[in-house]
């Protein structure tokens, strides 16, 4: 049976830092209808409730509450881990138990992400899961949602598009890959940078009204500002074939920086209040500011928010209602440190600011530094100059995403920045509106499997970063040294889904028989690299080195003249992006017809053999 004919609906999925939303559109209807899909989750002990989106936090529950079962969910677990906006609550009062940005955990390469690290910081005697796991069960959560609000239509058969942040690079993208086939997405689930999702969104309500809003050489800045992450990507209008299409042109890095600093950047202003009133914050009353000053940055930043809002900690008496201390906050306040701390005014040419104070640093997530988002973009606009400009200065246009600029403030100020860049003083203008800022990435993802099947404008661009594979140089050996790496291009920038293409150069060793590191690099720079390329020196800033896999090839299969001896068989590269978005690279056996398959992923099974022909 083709599971394929039987798909009804196109499911977009954003799996957000802070916040996870899904949205479907009916795929037996010629015009897209889009729709949100509740979400079950637990608010409060033995309360459960469908909301449109899912809190991107888990809460690890005590031996107590498991046995007392308050915590419980139907059909889950109840003794696992809580998922959803009871958890985002209670991390105010258990933060050594509660997790959050397990997302941002999977990109974070200096660690190892199926490794039970989550809680980060908790005592070792308290459980812990992997950032992969935690993924997982967010997911589960989501599934378990929509089997039970379509029950006859499973969603491992459905057209699912799951998306991911831009500056996600191929190890990351396949973690979340493998966390999403655990929890039950269909195999062949898609995966869609954030940014162009919401530019699917702003397609969808706009029709083809969009090619009249943009001209053949404008530019057009995507800025996702959301609660844990910035992410940037920049497109360009282009005629193709007589039609006015998008292409991306470049993709920022994964930036540590929005909603969730801007919390506590405001709790830090209301704990001096505190000391004000002589009550010196402890570790637990501090976390608990925090989330307080969630809520109350919402209202203050509201366009219909009240002018004053009160902010109150608990005392540390055994009173909880006597124990409570309040201060109050100005609305004008609030917005001036917010909007001159995160969006400041600067120059084109600004850089963030990267210095560190001291040569020792805690091991965790690599916050930003410099929390000013506006010379994050600037760098970014700089850095891609060449692509986004021609003889005359093209116009630039803005599509925000993101909580964040829900804030008129915040948009204004960032409009304000970008037209001070440009030399004719014009401010850019804002595609889409700030209506439906926490849903688009969902929408647009449903959106974008829809017109799969119906056609519809598609973003051209490709692969975000050109990728190398790390080769070790012949030559006499050296004590206390290793031999030279160089570095080949087998995937060049904007390489597009379900492309392929053989690897030119001389025959390469593959070590067959014992373990080995096979290492990978990608470059967000290097855009004119092409398949082949050899590269044997370079900055540190050009080639960002990915997770590196550790695996054993056997050598019973390997020709007898080669393994036993030298222990490596002579082999010629040929690259591929599947229709998934997933790099494989096939090494073929230069003497028989032997081939093996390396996926670019970070899997004990990453490494597969293949009796025939490397072809897909």
């Amino acid at each position: 049976m083709n599971l394929r004919v039987m798909r009804k609906y196109s499911v977009g999925i954003d799996l957000g830092t802070t916040n996870c939303v899904v949205a479907l559109a009916d795929l037996e209807a010629e015009q897209p209808s889009i729709a949100l899909l509740p979400i079950e989750q637990l608010t409060a002990p033995n309360q459960i409730e469908a909301l449109s989106s899912l809190a991107s936090f888990l809460y690890l529950q005590t031996d107590q509450e498991q046995q007392s079962g308050a915590l419980a969910v139907p059909g889950r677990d109840s003794a696992g881990p809580v998922v959803g906006e009871y958890a985002r609550r209670i991390s105010a009062e258990q933060p050594e138990r509660s997790i959050a940005a397990a997302k941002s955990w999977l990109c974070h390469s200096k660690v190892d992400r199926h490794a039970p690290l989550l809680p980060w910081g908790a005592p070792d005697e308290l459980p812990k899961i992997s950032p992969v796991a935690a993924t997982q069960l967010i997911l589960q959560q989501l599934v378990a949602s929509w089997q039970k609000s379509y029950p006859d239509h499973p969603l491992s058969d459905q057209l699912v598009t799951l998306t991911v942040p831009a500056s996600f690079d191929m190890a990351a993208r396949e973690l979340t890959r493998e966390a999403a086939l655990q929890a039950g997405l269909p195999d062949d689930f898609i995966l869609l940078e954030e940014p162009q999702a919401a530019v699917y969104h702003w397609l969808e309500k706009t029709g083809d009204r969009w090619r009249r809003a943009m001209q053949e050489g404008d530019t057009l800045l995507v800025c996702d500002v959301g609660g844990g992450t910035t992410d940037l990507t920049l497109l360009r209008a282009e005629q193709e074939a007589g039609e006015l299409i998008l292409r991306r042109l470049a993709v920022g890095d994964h930036l540590l920086v929005g909603g969730d600093n801007m919390d506590l950047a405001l709790a830090h202003f209301a704990a001096g209040k505190f000391r004000d009133k002589g009550l010196k914050l402890n570790a637990w009353q501090s976390v608990s500011l925090w989330h307080a000053c969630r809520k109350a940055k919402e209202s203050l930043l509201a366009p219909s928010g009240k002018d004053r809002e009160s902010i109150s900690v608990l005392g540390r008496g055994s009173k909880l209602i006597a124990g409570a201390v309040s201060i109050e906050v100005d609305r004008e306040v609030v917005q001036q440190l917010l909007v001159d701390g995160f969006f400041p005014e600067c120059t084109s040419d600004a850089e963030p600011q990267r210095d560190r104070s001291s040569g020792f640093q805690e091991i965790g997530l690599p916050f930003e530094s410099d929390t000013a988002i506006t010379r994050h973009i600037a760098h970014f606009v700089t850095s891609n100059a060449e692509e986004s400009t021609t003889a005359a200065e093209t116009r630039l246009h803005l599509l925000l995403n993101g909580g964040v600029f829900k804030a008129p403030a915040l948009r204004e100020r960032l409009q304000t920045v970008l037209g001070q860049w440009s030399s004719s003083g014009r401010v850019p203008d804002s595609l889409g509106g700030p209506e439906d800022l926490d849903h688009a990435v969902a929408r647009g993802a449903a959106y974008y499997g829809w017109t799969k099947q119906y056609g519809g404008m598609r973003i051209r661009g490709g692969t975000a970063r050109s990728y190398y594979v790390g080769i070790e140089s012949a030559g006499l050996a050296i004590p206390g040294m290793t031999r030279p790496l160089q570095a080949v291009c087998v995937v060049p920038f904007g390489m597009e889904e379900g492309s392929e293409a053989d690897v030119p150069g001389r025959e390469v060793g593959l070590v067959v028989g014992r373990e080995v590191q096979f290492r990978f690099f990608a470059s967000a720079i290097r855009k004119e690299d092409r398949v082949g390329n050899v590269l044997r020196d370079w900055d540190e800033e050009e080639l960002v080195e990915t997770a590196p896999m550790h695996l054993t090839l056997p050598a019973d299969d390997a020709p007898a003249d080669n393994a036993p001896d030298e222990g490596f068989v002579p082999v010629r590269f040929h690259s591929k992006i599947n229709e998934l978005g997933v790099f494989e690279l096939w090494c073929n056996s230069v003497s028989n017809d032997q081939s093996w398959k390396l996926e670019f992923n970070v899997r004990e099974d990453a490494l597969s053999e293949d009796s025939g022909a490397a072809q897909a």
